[in-house]
C-alpha cells in the first residue's frame, strides 16, 4: 500500500513539473509575440509618396514650433529661434526658460509658460503677459482664436478660455474627464471648433467655442487609425482641406483622420521617421511638410514620380496634389 502511494506521489509531482514547465515556456513565447505585434508597424505602405527635400539643425533641442507666412519659429530651451522656409537662420533672441508651446499671428509670436502666456514682437521685445487665473495651473498646450485663447492644463484637467485681455472666459471639462498622464494635451482650432487630445483615455474630442462638447473618437490598439501607448496621441495638427493629422509617440508614426473622426491613412511611418520613440511635431505650409524631432526641422515634399500613391490613399488633403495633376496632363 505504502509503495503504491508512493508511486502515486510521484506521478502526481511529475505531472506539475510539467505541467509548470509547459506553462513558462508559452508564456515566454506569448510574451514576446505580444511585444512583437506591439511594435510592428500596422498598416504600413511598402513606399510612401513623400520625399525628403531638405532638413537643417536648431542650436538645441525644439520644444515647440509654428509657421508664420514665411518665418518657422522655434521655441528653444532658453530662446526663440526664427529661419525662413529654406532653412535660412534668421535671428533669435532670449526668453525665460521653461516655454512649453509658441503661436504666431500677425500680433507676433505668442509664447506659452507653465502659468501664464507672453507676447513677444518679432524681434523679441516683449509687448504683454497674462497670468494663469489658477495658482496651482501647469499649462501644456494653447490655441488662438479671432478673440480667445484656448490652453490645456495638466495639473487642473481641463482647458481653460481667456479673452485676449487675459480674463477668464469659462473653463472647459471632459464629460468623460480628462486623463493626462505626461503633457500629452495637444489643442487646435479647425473651422471655429476646438480638437484636443484626451491622451490618457486615447481619444480626440472636439467642443465649440463655448465650450460644448460635440463628440469624440479613438480606439486603443497597434493597428492603423488605433492609438497605443500610455498616452496617444501628443500633437494634433490640421490640413488645408479641413483634416486633422495626429503624431503618436511610442511607435512613432503620423496620420489623417477626417473632422468627422473617420481614419483616413497613415503618412509617415516609422520606418521613414526614423529611430527612437518620442512623437514628431507637424506642420504643414503650402506644398511643404515640416516635421520636428529633437533639434532637427526635416522637410518633406509629394515625389512626382509616385503620384500613383495619391498620398498614400488620404487624397482631399495632399498638399501638392493639384500641382502634380496639371504636371501630368
Amino acid at each position: 500500500m505504502n509503495k503504491t502511494l508512493k508511486i502515486i506521489l510521484n506521478i502526481s509531482v511529475f505531472i506539475l513539473i510539467a505541467g509548470f514547465g509547459t506553462y513558462m515556456i508559452r508564456s515566454i513565447f506569448t510574451s514576446e509575440e505580444t511585444k512583437r505585434i506591439d511594435t510592428e508597424p500596422s498598416g504600413i505602405s511598402e513606399e510612401s509618396p513623400y520625399k525628403k527635400t531638405d532638413q537643417w539643425d536648431a542650436t538645441s533641442e525644439i520644444i515647440r514650433f509654428d509657421i508664420h507666412e514665411s518665418g518657422i519659429y522655434m521655441a528653444l530651451s532658453d530662446r526663440i529661434s526664427v529661419f525662413d522656409t529654406t532653412g535660412k537662420h534668421l535671428r533669435d533672441f532670449n526668453i525665460e526658460p521653461n516655454a512649453r508651446d509658441i503661436k504666431v499671428d500677425d500680433s507676433g509670436i505668442y509664447i506659452l509658460f507653465p502659468n501664464r502666456i507672453a507676447l513677444y514682437s518679432f524681434i523679441g521685445e516683449k509687448k504683454d503677459e497674462w497670468e494663469a487665473c489658477s495658482e496651482n495651473s501647469d499649462y501644456c498646450s494653447f490655441t488662438i482664436t479671432n478673440d480667445y485663447f484656448f490652453v490645456t492644463d495638466a495639473e487642473n484637467k481641463l482647458i481653460w478660455q481667456y479673452d485676449k485681455q487675459g480674463q477668464l472666459v469659462r473653463f472647459i471639462k471632459s464629460p468623460d474627464g480628462f486623463v493626462i498622464p505626461s503633457y500629452s494635451f495637444d489643442i487646435i482650432n479647425l473651422n471655429d471648433t476646438l480638437y484636443c487630445s484626451n491622451s490618457g483615455r486615447h481619444k480626440i474630442e472636439s467642443y465649440t467655442l463655448k465650450g460644448e462638447f460635440i463628440s469624440s473618437f479613438g480606439i486603443i490598439g497597434t493597428q492603423a487609425g488605433a492609438f497605443s501607448g500610455c498616452c496617444n496621441p501628443v500633437y494634433l495638427e490640421k490640413t488645408g482641406t479641413g483634416n486633422l493629422i495626429t503624431s503618436e509617440k511610442g511607435n512613432p508614426r503620423i496620420s489623417c483622420y477626417g473632422r468627422d473622426g473617420k481614419f483616413h491613412t497613415i503618412l509617415f511611418d516609422s520606418k521613414i521617421l526614423g529611430s527612437g520613440t518620442s512623437a514628431y511635431e507637424i506642420h504643414i505650409s503650402g506644398e511643404r511638410i515640416y516635421i520636428a524631432s529633437k533639434k532637427t526641422i526635416s522637410v518633406y515634399e509629394i515625389d512626382p514620380n509616385r503620384t500613383g500613391k495619391s498620398c498614400i490613399g488620404c487624397e482631399e488633403y495632399c498638399p501638392v496634389r493639384e500641382r502634380i495633376k496639371n504636371k501630368n496632363k
